[in-house]
């Protein structure tokens, strides 16, 4: 008896582990958690690459270099063997008629015809990038081969206009009339009379005057 052949009888799926039965199961009690800690609590997870707090193994490593991988053209690929048994004879084949065949899953990625097997019907096939024996082989079963040409990204500069430079017209020349102005007389200031200055009279005392009346009389 082989091990295929118990599967069969047996069957595909498996009963899952019964835990927290009690201690004659082995896996009763802490049900396989084990005492204490993060594991054996509810609501428990843990993120991936988490190494308990340590430096974790993908930030250890150096990183050097650049690489491409990451901006890599990942195409559907379709054989031509597959062609001939879902398309008649003259059929357009492209990424729709793909599509409806269930050859490839959806228009992101870019088709690609590869040359494993051999065509014996004339296919008019339109597709992104082909290899060198699926074009002989298609053209020789007098198929034809169309690729789809993509144009690369550039930046639209926005044209320089030419101004070409006007002449100014030129400023006719006006006769300026000149106007004659008589020279306006600066009037001289009027001459001030000196005032001979007045002198004070100091007052006389009481003493003094009526020593004058007396010789009055």
């Amino acid at each position: 008896m082989m091990i295929h052949e118990i599967t069969e009888k047996v069957g595909k799926y498996k009963t899952r582990k019964r835990i927290g039965r009690g201690h004659g199961s082995g896996a009763g009690k802490t049900s396989g958690r084990g005492h204490k800690g993060a594991r054996s609590r509810s609501g428990f997870s843990r993120r991936p690459a988490f190494e308990g707090g340590q430096m974790q193994y993908f930030r250890r490593i150096p990183k050097r270099g650049f690489s491409n991988a990451e901006f890599k053209t990942i195409y559907h690929i379709v054989n031509i063997t597959s062609l001939v048994d879902r398309f008649k004879k003259g059929a357009t084949v492209d990424a729709t008629a793909l599509v409806e065949a269930g050859l490839i899953r959806n228009f992101k990625n870019p088709v690609k015809i590869l040359g494993q097997g051999d065509i014996d019907i004339a296919l008019n096939i339109t597709a992104d990038k082909f290899s060198a024996s699926a074009v002989t082989k298609i053209e020789a079963a007098g198929g034809s081969v169309t690729v789809i040409e993509k144009k690369k990204w550039k930046r639209q500069w926005p044209e320089k206009t030419k101004t070409k430079k006007t002449k100014e017209p030129e400023k006719e020349e006006v006769a300026e009339e000149v106007v004659e102005t008589t020279p306006v007389e600066k009037a001289e200031p009027e001459a001030v009379e000196e005032t001979t200055p007045v002198e004070k009279v100091e007052p006389e005392s009481a003493e003094e005057t009526e020593t004058a009346k007396e010789e009055e009389e």
